[in-house]
């Protein structure tokens, strides 16, 4: 079941920070590959390095939302962006939306390094962010409908179905950094569930003033 767009026909404006994110975070995957494990090693989360001196490792919280643990972890999460990111960004305004971006980012991370303080493996990933801007479009666009691929047909299903299965996606697929092990990689669960839970509250509060929840 691959996902390949909603409807946008309501939208008012060019979704420029959507497309600049699905940039830097392609752009910061390359890099990352090109500099492999040291690479990896200085610019993701590691939460017990954090937790031993937070200022020296404070820009860490914003790398890492911007790296991946691979290709088809990165192409997954850039296309939900890209397909449900264009729609939040119309309905809270361009600046608002890196901000919401943004701090969904950062919740994401802190949700998973309170229950894992002590872990000293490479938190990476826009999972977090992503899960709050699917968590807001819910809440937006409740009766909306989303274009996939199943087998080989297109078929409309509703936008909660799809955005169920990415998080289905997320949990069983092992792409990824952070654990509740320090024993290997593995899915950043709280992550993904603080990133959705700061979507839905930021969004009564980053939707523009004229923007009704339920549409």
């Amino acid at each position: 079941m691959i996902p390949l767009g909603d409807d946008n026909t309501g939208e008012a404006s060019t979704p420029v920070i959507t497309y600049a994110l699905i940039a830097l975070n392609v752009l910061f995957f390359l890099v990352e590959l090109s500099g492999g494990d040291p690479f990896i090693e200085t610019w993701a989360f590691v939460p017990q390095r954090f937790g031993a001196a937070p200022s020296a490792n404070v820009v860490t919280i914003f790398t890492s939302m911007f790296m991946h643990g691979g290709w088809m972890h990165l192409l997954g999460n850039m296309l939900y962006l890209w397909i449900f990111g264009d729609n939040v960004e119309d309905r809270v305004g361009h600046i608002k939306f890196l901000i919401f971006y943004l701090l969904c980012g950062i919740a994401a991370t802190f949700a998973q390094y309170i229950f894992n303080t002590n872990s000293n493996i490479p938190n990476l990933g826009a999972s977090g962010a992503i899960a709050g801007v699917l968590g807001s479009y819910i809440l937006l666009f409740p009766m909306g409908k989303v274009r996939v691929l199943l087998l080989r047909i297109i078929v409309p299903l509703p936008a909660i179905v799809v955005i169920g299965f990415w998080f289905l996606l997320q949990f069983i697929s092992g792409v990824g950094s952070i654990t509740q092990q320090d024993t290997g990689g593995g899915v950043a669960y709280m992550a993904h569930v603080g990133g959705f839970v700061t979507g839905l509250v930021l969004t009564f509060f980053f939707r523009k003033p004229q923007t009704q929840i339920y549409h």
